[in-house]
């Protein structure tokens, strides 16, 4: 437990030096830091984080997400399900594009066939599959039929996930996006920058902020330096915990911390012939102190998760099996699965894929001490980032850790996650984790519009995924933002995304 101590040691060296005067901050405008460049802003195409944060600046989608992850009305101001395969959206009127065309259905036709019939190609094609047919009824007027009830598709036409383009627009929009949002893109350069700035025709209410800069710096400490200079002036979920903790002392920065909903879990393959026991995933969930893992390695950043769904949201259950530390119990569950100990204490092996982020490989040491003191010998194998992640998808691993950013916001997650039809390459049920009682959960769920019915289907798939424990919900991350004291009215966002500098204030 001593190399977080470590990297503290070294981080608070390194920003209690002097800071130096930096670059004089330009009045107009705000720098944000992110770790890379957004691959596509195109929202018909990206779907990294940096494109589904900086999106909703540009475009507007038909709904947006609210406080308890329900749906309000945005670009369509209201909208009915007449029955239970077919959407009916009115538009606002006198919403226009920035390069001054209005927005109407024939848009948001075009954006949604666009995407269905290859114009533009694209891995969200799949969020998208249920529509059997777009008419645009009248200019304010969407009608979508579908081809069987899909309750996630609202939740593929709110922000983050979409955004209308205007009619027309290209495989190549994506060099020069146009949107009906409250942010115009001025410039974008790969590995450098994208520049933003206020759009005069925005129909909605007129962010303060005239322009924003998000400059692509990779390396949390340099981002850290950059913060503490003053040459910029906004950084979101970044840093590491030592550096915040190290920031803390600096009285030109503000550190705005609020619940999070990105999750970080350990999922196990259940192809494995030790893990395919339920015994030893639950076990392996009593024998990790998360506790003292929030504490010694996020510095309390973090709050203990039971459910892939925040706590927040409307279809979240809080009535399932807990996994409280219990090593004693631990060690009787894996008596009990026939795994006694070895002549050195040993039951067997396991191997864990982590990549090389720092954070992540601290945290599969402390799982390897602490899965030790029951008798499992944990082999580590650290790779990079693009390695490690195809092996995730390929279901390529015995345990890894992981992270759900965004998906877990919605109950579909679940399907996509845990259904036998998300097998790979087709879903993100990468431990092959079958359950015939909870895919018919989840089907009823589908079938239905009625909230009352999904919650109570959900909490039984939930209750169920607590039991067979097919990954090891860990903790949700809080949402950090830093940023200068020349901006106000910043908040935090459960998701982390931008949404704040719509609203945030910044002194001359």
């Amino acid at each position: 437990m001593g190399h977080p101590r470590i990297v503290a040691v070294a981080v608070a060296i390194l920003l209690g030096m002097p800071a130096g005067c930096g670059r004089k901050a330009d009045p107009k405008t705000v720098t944000m830091l992110i770790e890379s460049s957004p691959t596509n802003l195109d929202p018909r195409i990206g779907t990294d984080a940096q494109s589904e944060h900086i999106d909703p600046l540009i475009f507007d989608s038909l709904v947006r997400r609210n406080e308890h992850f329900g749906l309000d009305p945005w670009l369509a101001e209201r909208w009915e399900a007449p029955d239970p395969t077919t959407l009916i959206f009115h538009l606002h009127k006198g919403v226009q594009f920035q390069d001054g065309r209005p927005l109407t259905s024939r848009d948001v036709k075009w954006t949604l066939d666009s995407i269905l019939d290859g114009t533009v190609v694209t891995i969200k094609s799949g969020a998208y599959r249920n529509i059997a047919s777009v008419e645009a009824a009248d200019p304010q007027t969407t009608v979508i039929h579908m081809k069987r009830a899909d309750p996630a598709l609202l939740w593929n036409l709110c922000d983050g996930a979409f955004g209308v383009v205007p009619y027309g627009s290209p495989r190549e929009f994506w060099r020069h996006p146009i949107g009906s949002g409250p942010y115009r893109l001025v410039s974008q350069e790969m590995d450098k920058e994208v520049v933003l700035e206020r759009a005069a025709s925005y129909w909605g209410a007129m962010p303060h902020i005239e322009r924003i800069r998000f400059a692509v710096v990779p390396d949390a400490t340099t981002q850290a330096l950059e913060l503490q200079k003053g040459s910029a002036d906004v950084a979101v979920n970044a840093l590491t915990p030592d550096m915040i903790y190290a920031l803390k002392k600096n009285s030109s920065l503000v550190i705005e911390d609020g619940p999070g909903t990105r999750l970080n879990y350990i999922v196990f393959n259940l192809r494995d012939p030790v893990l395919k026991d339920a015994r030893v995933r639950q076990a392996i969930a009593q024998a990790i102190n998360r506790p003292s893992i929030i504490h010694s390695l996020y510095r309390d950043q973090a709050r203990l998760a039971e459910s892939l769904l925040p706590p927040q949201h409307w279809a979240w259950s809080g009535d399932t099996d807990k996994h409280a530390y219990d090593p004693a119990k631990a060690n009787t569950l894996l008596d009990a699965a026939g795994y006694q100990r070895g002549a050195e204490g040993i039951r067997f092996h396991l191997g864990m894929k982590t990549s090389t982020d720092e954070t992540v490989r601290l945290l599969s040491v402390i799982v390897q001490q602490q899965l030790a003191q029951i008798g499992i010998a944990l082999d580590l194998r650290s790779y990079e980032f693009a390695t490690f992640y195809s092996d995730l998808t390929k279901g390529a691993f015995q345990m890894a850790p992981s992270r759900w950013i965004g998906g877990n916001e919605q109950p579909d997650i679940f399907h996509y996650a845990y259904s036998q039809a998300s097998f790979p390459p087709h879903g993100s049920n990468r431990g092959f984790y079958a359950n015939p009682a909870l895919d018919a959960l989840l089907d009823d769920a589908a079938a239905t519009s009625d909230q009352a019915r999904q919650r109570e289907d959900y909490a039984k798939v939930q209750q169920i995924a607590a039991r067979d424990l097919p990954s090891i919900n860990l903790w949700y991350l809080d949402t950090i933002v830093i940023h200068s004291r020349r901006l106000g009215n910043v908040h935090t966002s459960p998701s982390g995304n931008f949404e704040f500098l719509r609203d945030a204030t910044m002194k001359p």
